[in-house]
């Protein structure tokens, strides 16, 4: 059996927030956003990662990537989602988002200094009849995924430059009890040729759309399996919550140090004082206060990202928030400012 993958700080405080919160859609998703989350719903959904263990599968997402602010909406797309394009924006039109959408290594394409993606959004849909197939949606998201990875098409445009896309979505009520605890995957295949034409899989095959629809209870296993894990997740944290996700994710180092196990808990307690939206700011405070006691260390940016697996840009900015209280990083302090400003 492969061994159980190592979760961080970040993800052991969403965990413990939303084991409080009763697995709510907001809270939920943002447990989403962790690479340990998202390994473990790539290697049963992504064919490129067949054979690769979930801890491989970690490290292929570019954790910079990962991002719940990239819209949808037709003309809003062509822009990268690490901000390096400009936006085109409509008057006139609705604007829609991603869930969490990021970048992951191709591994089948990739070799040496030569790195080829993986667009992934992984989209947590609550009701399955919404009115609209949610494939017709999904086959949607694909296409603009697709068409965000070109600037303005010209005669020069290179098409060569498209990569793969995939769009997970995990559907959780209005299922038929017959289609419940079951995944579906559709892509573009070539079904049909006249002559001798022998049209290259890897040309056409750039987007896959894939399907999973969980139901009204808990899905039982003896074996590990992806369905049981995002029950565990999404269905409301009942007794033994702690027991089934460690089959999946480990955080016994994370939570096993006492300072780590307080800051978790001061971010638990924003949540008891009853902010709407404490979870996020609950894992903010947890990890300002820990990124000020590796500062007061003399520990770097990169030394603190590495140590939390936390992208360096969202620890830079943390460590510019705690610049303010340097050099005494006076935790009491940082928690009454905090409480000021969020409460």
């Amino acid at each position: 059996m492969e061994k159980t993958i190592q979760g961080s700080l970040g993800a052991a405080s969403a965990f413990q927030l939303t084991e409080e919160m009763s697995a709510l859609d907001k809270q939920s998703r943002k447990v989403m956003q962790y690479r340990e989350v998202l390994a473990i719903i790539l290697k049963e959904t992504v064919e490129e990662y067949e054979g690769y263990s979930e801890a491989e599968i970690m490290e292929f997402i570019e954790a910079d990537s990962i991002t719940e602010e990239m819209e949808v909406s037709g003309g809003r797309t062509n822009t990268k989602i690490d901000g390096s394009a400009t936006e085109f924006a409509e008057l006139s039109e609705k604007t829609s988002r991603f869930d969490i959408a990021f970048r992951a290594k191709n591994p089948r394409l990739s070799g040496g200094e030569v790195v080829v993606n993986l667009y992934i959004d992984v989209e947590p849909q609550k009701n399955y009849r919404p009115g609209y197939p949610i494939e017709k949606r999904g086959i949607y998201y694909l296409s603009r995924r697709l068409c965000s990875q070109l600037d303005v098409l010209t005669e020069k445009t290179d098409y060569n430059r498209l990569e793969k896309c995939y769009s997970i979505w995990i559907c959780r009520e209005r299922i038929p009890k017959v289609e419940q605890m079951s995944i579906s995957f559709s892509k573009m295949v070539n079904y049909k040729n006249t002559g001798n034409a022998h049209p290259n899989e890897a040309d056409y095959d750039l987007m896959t759309l894939v399907i999973i629809r969980l139901g009204d209870k808990e899905y039982q296993s003896e074996e590990k399996s992806l369905l049981e894990f995002l029950t565990v997740i999404f269905h409301p944290h009942g007794s033994g919550f702690r027991q089934k996700l460690s089959r999946y994710i480990s955080f016994e180092e994370e939570l096993g140090r006492k300072e780590e196990r307080h800051m978790i808990g001061l971010g638990e307690s924003i949540y008891e004082e009853g902010i709407e939206t404490g979870i996020e700011q609950g894992i903010e405070l947890t990890l300002l206060l820990l990124v000020s006691k590796k500062l007061a260390k003399g520990k770097t940016t990169t030394e603190i990202a590495e140590a939390l697996e936390e992208p360096e840009n969202k620890i830079l900015a943390l460590c510019e928030k705690a610049a303010l209280y340097a050099p005494e990083y006076d935790e009491e302090k940082i928690k009454e400012d905090w409480g000021r400003i969020h409460f």
